[in-house]
């Protein structure tokens, strides 16, 4: 089945803008939990190169730390995209969430 990114339910969009931003989004998304929803994670970042290669960084290998840490599954997919005129985005999702929905 073909899909975008945009297309898959999200329980709670992030609107980021620097580097700080990311890491309390981060912190959030690991106390939410990826597998207590069927649903996703999107964040923003600002459309500027530099400053959405520096949140992306912080935003996956800090999810993939955070989930380490507290032991949860590191089976999450996520895909960047171009959201609009303004934003790049990442959607996050649980694999098994993901095949559940059908995507």
């Amino acid at each position: 089945m073909e899909f975008h990114p945009k297309d898959l339910p999200i329980s709670k969009t992030y609107d980021l803008k620097n580097e700080k931003d990311a890491l309390k989004a981060v912190e959030d998304m690991i106390k939410l939990g990826f597998k207590a929803k069927k649903e996703g994670f999107r964040v923003l970042m600002p459309k500027e190169s530099k400053i959405a290669k520096r949140i992306g960084y912080t935003i996956t290998t800090g999810v993939t730390h955070g989930l380490r840490q507290t032991n949860q599954n590191r089976d999450i997919k996520y895909w960047t995209y171009h959201h609009d005129d303004e934003h790049y985005a990442i959607v996050f999702i649980d694999r098994t969430v993901l095949e559940e929905l059908g995507f």
